[in-house]
């Protein structure tokens, strides 16, 4: 059996210094100040990338509702013919979006629509992070047509 003196005891029991737990906080904030960064523009790409693949849902909706009932749904309709029918449409058959509500872009804000469009038959589109007009980064615009 192995004898486990006072000091031996009492060092192992006391847990970590002062000075290690500061060492640990300083490779901490190292880390997170290298790696940090690199995450929240992915973070803010992703919420782009996911803009452009709910901007696509809502052209394809656009698209059949055009089918089924002639034309697009007016500016005055919105999107939101998409999901209710519309007064005076007899052949609307909808909802034609998956889930009964029309989303909001990744940021919180509603889409904006236009029909006719400037850039083509209709225009979906959202002005990003700062929901104004223009800007860079998560803040550029996303929308149905080529930039």
């Amino acid at each position: 059996m192995t004898r486990i003196t006072h000091s031996q005891h009492s060092r192992r029991a006391r847990g970590f210094t002062l000075i290690e737990l500061l060492v640990v906080l300083v490779i901490l904030g190292l880390l997170a100040g290298l790696v940090g960064p690199q995450v929240m523009k992915y973070l803010g790409t992703s919420k782009t990338k996911t803009a452009r693949v709910q901007i696509e849902d809502l052209s394809s909706a656009l698209d059949l509702y055009r089918l089924e009932n002639g034309g697009y749904p007016t500016t005055q309709q919105g999107l939101e013919a998409l999901v209710s029918k519309p007064q005076g449409v007899s052949s609307w058959n909808g909802p034609y979006l998956r889930k009964s509500e029309v989303p909001l872009d990744p940021w919180g804000n509603e889409y904006r629509y236009r029909q006719p469009g400037e850039h083509g038959q209709f225009d979906v589109w959202t002005y990003g992070a700062d929901n104004r007009e223009g800007g860079e980064g998560e803040n550029s615009d996303v929308t149905s047509w080529a930039q």
